[in-house]
């Protein structure tokens, strides 16, 4: 079970990095959002993984889970959706103000900057 957990986790972090290096805005986002799933998944796992135990203390439970990652990954949710929402609607303004979707944009250089 660790091993595809450690196995996806690796997969969202290269794929989400591959993203973030294109030269476009939407596949940008996407490698945030895959990232984001990267982290959340990671921190989902540091709370160890274990089937069918419950997250409260009780006095006949031998093994429980740790609640405080599941809580972090429901707060990094909210927050992924929030920001997500945000830079994409940054870079929506940013296109329909350009009608260009690259990520680094140069500044077009006139004919008398190129020939010098």
């Amino acid at each position: 079970m660790e091993l595809l957990v450690a196995s996806a986790i690796g997969v969202l972090t290269a794929a989400g990095i591959y993203l973030v290096l294109r030269l476009r805005t939407f596949p940008v986002i996407l490698g945030m959002s895959l990232l984001t799933y990267a982290v959340n998944v990671f921190l989902f796992a540091s709370g160890r993984l274990t089937i069918g135990a419950p997250p409260i203390l009780s006095d006949d439970v031998t093994t429980y889970t740790d609640p405080l990652p599941q809580a972090l990954v429901l707060t990094a949710i909210v927050i992924s959706f929030g920001m997500t929402a945000v830079v994409v609607m940054i870079s929506l303004g940013a296109y329909l103000g350009s009608d260009d979707d690259h990520v680094d944009d140069q500044p077009e250089s006139t004919g008398s900057e190129a020939s010098q």
